[in-house]
């Protein structure tokens, strides 16, 4: 993964701007006098086997005020206040979308969120629509000299991401736009319809040396808009026609729409996927990532995949402490039986503007679990939210981190998923000619 931590737009329709300080900081404990009240059950939740005491509820419902057993209610639980329920978007608002706010980006001087002025002027909003907008960047591929990264370079076919995941550790780099981590990120995208010619261009420089491109690593290539505008297609193309190695991160379905071209490269080694996954649990899934594939479309994809003799491999990613943990073997067993031999994982990561979107959601769903959740993650990161030192910021550290290490090692050593692929073929690239008279020659 590219550790690209940077931030989404802050005024989309509000009655009403609020300018303040800016701060890091949304979720904050409040007073015992304003606690919101969540349900201890959720009727309907089928809830998957394995998870015990530590089961996860989600609020239906929520309302601010008093809780009619806060005088006795854990400390550990941080509570949203009334001010920081105000500045939630409108459940009907934002449906389907993962981020609960929209507040501005950490490069802005002020602060904007929405309010009612009282005249509730805010009910007349309409619903968050997706918005996509042309960029024109000069060049295609990324590079990185991260020392804990399998590859140097990268595409990013989009900025900004409609699988709305709550947890998305991209969300930050909306902020070089001016935008917000929050809704902005998944409902004011950009996309780059030039990536595929600006690829050749760069391929066919005479200095160039082919060496694997990662693509989804930061957002998703296969993301919602990718049907319409097929980007990624034309990227593949380009890559299959001039056989440089590529390897992809998704955690959509989409991606058997270009089986074809997968084949033809994995036909010469120059092809890896890894489809991540998150959960099995559907209710889960709804609210953490919402406009991504569901749980068994993912499966039926890397089952799709491996028997069209796709590289493939299972990425149990991200793993929240306390939320999905105990789900990692059961997501190792389900992947081994999709036919994949070879699995991954990476610890939940909330740098910057992540974190408190990750905690205002974690409040609003899943308020029971809140305490134990942000304790076990801030164990495996020394204390902190995030720890992003070179090394550990994809496992983290401590007791917990260890254990789910060490159940990772042992469940794929049963399932048998420690399987090397061969590296991709460097050797088998062809150049692209530069420039119409010299694609004549």
């Amino acid at each position: 993964m590219s550790d690209a931590e940077l931030p989404p737009d802050p005024t989309g329709g509000v009655s009403g701007d609020v300018a303040r300080n800016a701060s890091p900081t949304l979720a904050r404990p409040a007073s015992r006098e304003a606690r919101l009240e969540a349900p201890l059950e959720a009727p309907g939740l089928r809830r998957p086997s394995g998870i015990n005491a530590s089961d996860r509820r989600p609020a239906p419902h929520k309302r601010v005020g008093r809780s009619p057993s806060s005088t006795g209610a854990d400390e550990a639980t941080q509570w949203l206040s009334p001010e920081d329920a105000a500045v939630e978007i409108a459940p009907d608002r934002r449906r389907g979308r993962g981020a609960q706010s929209n507040r501005s980006g950490r490069f802005e001087p002020e602060q904007r969120v929405a309010f009612d002025d009282g005249w509730d002027s805010r009910d007349d909003l309409e619903r968050i629509g997706t918005r996509v907008q042309i960029e024109k960047p000069k060049r295609i591929i990324t590079r990185n000299t991260s020392p804990d990264l399998s590859f140097d370079r990268s595409i990013n076919p989009y900025r900004g991401c409609e699988h709305g995941c709550v947890y998305c550790f991209a969300r930050p780099t909306h902020a070089y736009m001016g935008l917000s981590p929050g809704l902005d990120f998944e409902s004011r995208l950009f996309a780059k319809p030039d990536a595929a010619k600006l690829l050749e261009l760069e391929l066919s420089a005479p200095g160039y040396r082919p060496r694997m491109i990662a693509i989804g690593t930061n957002t998703d290539p296969y993301q919602p808009i990718e049907r319409h505008h097929k980007i990624m297609r034309d990227v593949l193309s380009v890559l299959a026609r001039t056989r440089h190695p590529v390897g992809i991160v998704t955690k959509s379905s989409l991606i058997l729409r270009d089986l074809d071209l997968l084949k033809a490269l994995a036909a010469d080694d120059l092809v890896t996927v890894a489809i991540s996954l998150t959960t099995l649990d559907r209710n889960l899934a709804r609210t953490m990532e919402p406009r991504a594939s569901t749980p068994s479309k993912r499966l039926a994809a890397l089952k799709a995949l491996a028997e069209a003799g796709i590289p493939v491999s299972a990425m149990i990613a991200p793993i929240v402490p306390g939320l999905t943990d105990m789900e990692l073997e059961r997501l190792l067993e389900a992947a081994a039986s999709a036919g994949v031999t070879r699995a991954g994982y990476i610890l939940i990561r909330l740098p910057l503007e992540v974190a408190p979107i990750f905690k205002e959601w974690l409040q609003v769903h899943y308020p029971d679990c809140y305490g134990k959740v942000m304790a076990q993650i801030q164990v495996t990161r020394g204390g902190k939210d995030y720890d992003a030192a070179w090394g550990q910021r994809m496992r983290g550290e401590g007791p917990v981190a260890t254990l789910i290490k060490r159940r990772f090692e042992l469940a794929c050593k049963r399932l048998g998923l420690g399987e090397r692929y061969r590296p991709l073929r460097t050797d088998l690239f062809r150049r692209p000619a530069r420039g119409r008279q010299l694609s004549l020659l």
